[in-house]
């Protein structure tokens, strides 16, 4: 599989986000997804603190191969009994309580899961540069930050100091928000960018029909009210004509979401979830598929006009 850089890591252009192994998957049925990752050739595995058990099945899983592949996981998210935010403090201790649970001496890619607005981001850089400089993290990045905040991370940096080479955002075919600004100050500085929910928790796979309540054990179906927003009549409109296009193409909708952003210079890689081993090899198989300029463009287009 092809392979990007966030850093210094060499990431595959399809990775494979692992929110479901903390919520509604089953702990015997991680192990045949990660194998199935590995074979596929997928190498670059992104979870977080707050994902449940993910980050122990995670480890569980990878146990004896882990030297073939990366590991990025978060920290940030409240979880109660004081644990969240970004304090000098609290980076610690989340980092080693990730080490512990994935049972691994490093974290390749260690993430600030969101902003931490009582703590200055030069303490959490500062916090981080320590894990870097004592080899438990190889490179740190953020989420769920604006341009303002990527701009004003790099001015805290200090001279000489580890900063962010990425940033993981909200970004699909049905969520393009972030090109107006975010991804612009990824390019001027150079920061790699991780889309979360490519696949729009779904609705780019064709899960759900229009007018129906969601299936049982999706993500809309779990979120309840919340998903109302994603289940429009605008969105099932723009989804029948990505369908199209990418049918006419050769392909499925979910094959253009994948491709649609991995052909884009500055994503890094498409972390898309999966809970079986079939949705795993059509997550790495979509990723084969480079569209060209021309392609891009059309694509653009449509998704504008939703």
């Amino acid at each position: 599989m092809r392979t990007k850089k966030i850093g210094s890591l060499d990431v595959t252009v399809v990775g494979l986000g692992t929110n479901n192994f903390g919520f509604g998957m089953e702990a015997e049925a991680v192990g045949p997804v990660v194998d199935r990752a590995i074979e596929a050739g997928i190498t670059f595995f992104d979870t977080a603190d707050s994902y449940g058990a993910s980050e122990e099945r995670l480890g569980l899983a990878l146990k004896g191969r882990r030297d073939r592949v990366l590991i990025a996981t978060k920290f940030g998210s409240q979880m109660g009994e004081g644990k969240g935010g970004a304090s000098a403090a609290y980076v610690r201790s989340a980092a080693e309580r990730s080490l512990r649970k994935l049972g691994t001496d490093r974290i390749d890619l260690y993430q600030l899961h969101r902003p931490d607005p009582n703590t200055p981001i030069a303490e959490t850089l500062g916090a981080l540069g320590e894990l870097v400089a004592e080899g438990k993290v190889r490179e740190i990045g953020c989420s769920n930050f604006t341009a303002a905040m990527l701009e004003e991370a790099e001015q805290a940096v200090a001279e000489g100091a580890p900063k962010f080479v990425s940033v993981q955002n909200h970004y699909n075919l049905l969520n393009r928000g972030d090109e107006h600004e975010a991804i612009p100050a990824c390019e001027k500085l150079g920061l790699g960018y991780l889309p979360f929910f490519p696949l729009a928790s779904g609705l780019l796979t064709g899960k759900y029909t229009r007018g129906e309540a969601p299936p049982e054990g999706t993500r809309l179906q779990r979120w309840g009210e919340r998903a109302a927003g994603a289940l429009t009549d605008t969105n099932f409109d723009l989804v029948d004509k990505l369908s199209t296009w990418a049918g006419d193409h050769g392909h499925s909708v979910l094959d253009l979401a994948i491709a649609w952003l991995a052909s884009k210079p500055f994503i890094s890689s498409v972390i898309a979830g999966a809970t079986r081993p079939e949705q795993v090899n059509a997550n790495a198989s979509a990723g084969e598929w480079v569209l060209s300029a021309a392609e891009l463009a059309e694509v653009d287009a449509i998704a504008a006009g939703g």
